[in-house]
């Protein structure tokens, strides 16, 4: 099997890589080919079984995934992105890499004769915002309060039409508020919400921009992984006649989040967090929906944490162990 992942070098991208390098095999076949984009060649592990084909390449060059896109992969990860305050910053960027590429995405596989390649978008739950129920499910409508949903917003249709059309084979999975994410904050609105838990436990400090009664979605990495794996081996009948499928997250206000990095890191820990309002990234956040009915997703085999102490304590683990 051959498989395509775009913004490969990411967070999410050198996960899945290593998670499918793992496998060495995706939905009951044995992974011959993993070919892996970005902005700069990805660089994973060196494998005997597996064929390993890197590029560099700027994905919103027209025709730029055409010759890939030719050698006929199987099932195509797209995971690149400008993320949320980044695009809400620079709108023609975000156009650029969020719609634009994914349209062209989508009419590569179109010409190449790709309806059977199953195509995994990475959405988000800013395809969402406004006036909305309490409590949201997959068929809420899209009411995006940023132009990062609304991007994420307007390939979810295309990706669903063109399923419709039998060009391609879609399944978008809007992915709750990842935490805790390793490394160092990026230029997602929602950052904070690792930072408030990575460094102070890494004994750095920390700043908390919004309200701490703030309720956000939330999903661990590992659990993001699984999804993306499972996306790929679903029937297609099982997502017709809606492609997008909301992850079954946890609901937690910031506050809880503070409580249990206090139980888990101690006093000292909390007390490198401090509290600087950022009227930009509240609201961003905060017209983001926290509470989901997820059923359709579980029914769809898809699982969540247990619970947010399950996900930081895997962090911690993962992080003493690495």
């Amino acid at each position: 099997m051959h498989v395509l992942i775009t913004g490969a070098a990411g967070f999410l991208g050198q996960r899945l890589t290593a998670a499918l390098l793992d496998r060495g095999e995706l939905n009951g076949r044995a992974l011959t080919r993993l070919t892996l984009v970005d902005q700069i060649a990805p660089v994973p592990p060196a494998h005997d079984d597996i064929t390993l084909d890197c590029r560099a390449m700027d994905i919103t060059r027209a025709g730029a995934l055409d010759s890939l896109l030719g050698e006929r992969p199987e099932v195509i990860y797209h995971l690149a992105a400008v993320v949320s305050a980044a695009a809400e910053a620079d709108l023609d960027l975000g156009m650029a890499v969020n719609f634009d590429a994914t349209r062209a995405l989508l009419e590569g596989c179109r010409a190449a004769g790709l309806a059977e390649t199953r195509l995994v978008m990475a959405s988000s739950v800013a395809v969402y915002g406004g006036e909305l129920p309490t409590v949201l499910d997959d068929m809420t409508a899209l009411t995006p309060q940023s132009s990062y949903g609304a991007q994420k917003a307007m390939c979810e249709l295309l990706i669903n039409d063109y399923s419709r059309r039998g060009l391609v084979d879609g399944c978008v999975l809007r992915l709750p508020t990842i935490v805790v994410r390793p490394g160092r904050p990026n230029a997602a609105a929602s950052s904070f919400a690792s930072s408030i838990l990575r460094e102070p436990l890494n004994g750095e400090a920390a700043v908390c921009p919004v309200p701490t009664d703030l309720e956000l979605f939330v999903m661990s990495p590992g659990r993001v992984i699984e999804a993306l794996l499972h996306a790929a081996t679903l029937p297609s009948d099982s997502l017709a006649p809606y492609r997008s499928v909301m992850l079954p997250g946890l609901t937690v206000s910031v506050a809880a989040m503070l409580e249990v990095l206090r139980e888990v890191g101690g006093e000292e820990a909390l007390a490198r967090v401090s509290h600087e309002p950022d009227p930009r990234i509240e609201a961003i956040v905060t017209s983001w929906p926290a509470r989901f009915e997820t059923q359709r997703a579980e029914r769809l085999g898809f699982v969540g944490d247990r619970d947010f102490h399950e996900i930081v304590r895997t962090f911690v683990a993962e992080r003493e162990a690495s």
